[in-house]
């Protein structure tokens, strides 16, 4: 109902109606016959204001369903993708608690006392602490990698600790499929340096937020860059939009982190990464240089949105409390 209807109903409500004085002069002639039709009219008349009472009531209260139910569809679809960090706002530091899953804190258990269980479980957002010039360079540094191959769906990978590389439908290793001298031509000195430069940065990052001791947490696999876009998957590596838990797909992760090398809505569309709680879902946007990091347990279920157009880039930098599953920092290879 909309303020025109309510002003409507309140128009057309019947009103009571003043006696004209020729009305009144024959009052007393008429009186004695109408006495009856008269008491009628009253009892008549004085339920009308109660009537236009009751429609004007009427008339607001389906105003007020109207309104509820518009706010209610605002609800389940904005309310229900509540944002951590949007593309178009800075965000130094904002962090969001959640319980640690009872899976998480069982698999830390055995590091009770080492230094690396966290202080509080959680999700982190951080602009800032990766400069946009060297986002740009790693960005770079995953497009000429990932030019070498492909995966024939959406979704491809490459792991310079490894060398693994998608391609078609399965995967190659850089590092041997490259001729000797082809490999400088696409990777520099510099990239690796850098590469290095900002796994530090991101771990010494978690360490702090999560209130870990920095020499107990190791960097591990797979941690790699990736490039998805909206062609259709070819295979189950393709399909990087079903919920899942990083600690169930990969054993080895303790804290997880993701370095964005595209902006959202700019260079893509869809692509969001989707935290899933019950009753809500939580929504990080993607942007050039932006960090998000999260402790890996079944606390923290999540998803990335099927990306609609465009291409998104990301790297993904994990991390594990346990020593024997720590890798190095990537070198680039000579031969």
């Amino acid at each position: 109902m909309t303020v025109e209807g309510v002003i409507f109903f309140s128009i057309m409500a019947p009103r009571k109606r003043k006696p004209t004085s020729s009305e009144t002069n024959d009052a007393g002639e008429s009186r004695a016959k109408s006495k009856r039709a008269e008491k009628k009219e009253a009892t008549s008349d004085e339920d009308l204001p109660r009537h236009r009472v009751t429609v004007r009531s009427l008339a607001l209260r389906m105003a007020a369903i109207f309104l509820f139910l518009g706010l209610a569809h605002w609800y389940s679809v904005d309310a229900g993708l509540q944002s951590l960090a949007k593309q178009n706002e800075d965000v130094p530091l904002r962090r969001f608690n959640v319980t640690c899953s009872s899976d998480f804190q069982s698999d830390l258990k055995k590091f009770k006392g080492t230094g690396c269980a966290p202080t509080q479980c959680g999700r982190v957002v951080m602009d800032g602490l990766i400069s946009k010039s060297e986002a740009r360079h790693l960005l770079e540094l995953a497009k000429n990698g990932i030019s070498l191959g492909g995966s024939n769906g959406g979704a491809s990978i490459l792991d310079l600790h490894s060398g693994a590389l998608s391609k078609g439908d399965s995967f190659i290793n850089i590092y041997k499929y490259l001729e000797k001298g082809e490999l400088g031509s696409v990777f520099h000195e510099g990239d690796f340096k850098l590469y290095s430069t900002v796994a530090k940065k991101i771990k010494r990052a978690i360490a702090k937020e999560f209130g870990i001791r920095l020499d107990k947490l190791h960097l591990t696999h797979p941690t790699f860059f990736s490039r998805m876009t909206n062609k259709p998957a070819k295979t189950i590596h393709d399909e990087y939009w079903h919920v899942h838990v990083d600690k169930e797909t990969y054993e080895t992760f303790d804290y997880t982190s993701l370095l964005y090398l595209a902006d959202y809505q700019k260079d893509f569309e869809g692509g969001r990464f989707i935290f899933t709680d019950k009753g809500s879902n939580m929504t990080v946007e993607p942007k050039l240089g932006r960090l998000s990091f999260f402790t890996s347990g079944s606390e923290n279920p999540h998803y990335v949105e099927r990306i609609t157009k465009g291409t998104r880039y990301a790297i993904t930098v994990s991390f594990t409390c346990d020593k024997t599953k720590a890798i190095e920092h990537p070198k680039l290879h000579k031969s």
